[in-house]
């Protein structure tokens, strides 16, 4: 689903980066994770946590570190820099210009009469390429952007803006949601911020519920995905590359950061974080007002800041 939504230049890797000496000069497909690429893209590594997908990758060009190319695959082709994620958002930068800034979609117009079986609110707005289900409905002044897709029999309330995204079939979403916009990432160079280009997407799965106000970021490198019949609650805020699993229900006031992957039925209570680049386990139960700051196994229940065992919480407490 990556960089469906934007302008992609043509450019070789040697083009890319004029000061490595590459073999094998190939035209660069496009930027995807290391367990996401193929043979002709872009990947990156910059954590041993990611060693095992690193071993694995079928990229044949990979920014890293010096000290981490030895995970990599003999055939991959290594561009070694002291800032992994500094010098792949200057290669997004120039492989899609574009992304690093959400410019104004000016091709919004009125809906057109090919969507017959759509119901519209009042000064509904539809970029060009716009699919639409049958059955949907679309609540007053909501804006779809260019390219999105949605799928038959979904509710979408008032007042949203949704863009980079597919959405599935019997999806809902209330009113005053903020979907696929950029997310939130610079990186520090020299005193000056760097903008990091996003060009993954938003996927909403079937029969996903997003409840009022909410706010889900397109992906950097990977696509932010709310799975099957998951519900989030007023309020919640999903940041750029996060994954949640299927049957998961979000309370109100949830931040995930970055890059953060959360399993199959997790139930998280109102106002609880959840830090960047964690990995949280199928059936866990997240107390409200917590902070992950730490991955979390399967069939856990945690509570607390940071979060610990449920137990362990309430003997703490108790003595307190």
């Amino acid at each position: 689903m990556i960089s469906n939504f934007f302008l992609k230049k043509k450019i070789k890797a040697n083009s890319l980066f004029p000061k490595h000496k590459i073999k094998n000069n190939f035209e660069i497909e496009n930027v995807k994770p290391l367990h996401l690429a193929s043979r002709n893209d872009l990947t990156f590594f910059d954590s041993i946590r990611y060693k095992s997908s690193a071993n694995n990758t079928k990229a044949r060009l990979c920014i890293t570190t010096d000290k981490l190319k030895v995970h990599l695959p003999k055939n991959s082709s290594v561009i070694i820099v002291k800032n992994v994620l500094l010098e792949l958002a200057k290669a997004l930068k120039k492989i899609y210009p574009n992304a690093d800034i959400d410019y104004p979609d000016l091709t919004l117009k009125k809906p057109l009469k090919k969507f017959k079986s759509v119901k519209f609110g009042n000064n509904v707005l539809i970029g060009n390429n716009v699919i639409i289900g049958k059955n949907t409905s679309i609540g007053s002044n909501t804006i779809i952007e260019q390219g999105v897709k949605i799928g038959e029999s979904c509710i979408i309330g008032s007042g949203n803006i949704i863009k980079n995204t597919i959405i599935y079939k019997n999806v809902v979403i209330q009113d005053n949601c903020k979907i696929g916009q950029k997310g939130f990432g610079f990186i520090p160079s020299k005193g000056k911020n760097f903008k990091f280009p996003h060009i993954g997407t938003v996927i909403l799965e079937e029969n996903v519920e997003i409840a009022s106000g909410c706010t889900i970021d397109r992906g950097s490198v990977s696509d932010t995905v709310i799975g099957s019949n998951s519900y989030l609650d007023n309020q919640v805020h999903v940041a750029h590359n996060v994954t949640i699993g299927s049957n998961c229900m979000i309370a109100g006031q949830v931040g995930f950061a970055g890059s953060t992957r959360v399993g199959n039925n997790v139930s998280i209570g109102g106002q609880a974080g959840i830090s960047g680049h964690l990995r949280i386990g199928n059936n866990v139960k997240i107390g409200g007002g917590s902070g992950v700051v730490k991955d979390i196994e399967d069939n856990q229940t945690v509570m607390g800041y940071p979060a610990i065992p449920l137990k362990e919480f309430i003997k703490k407490n108790k003595n307190e």
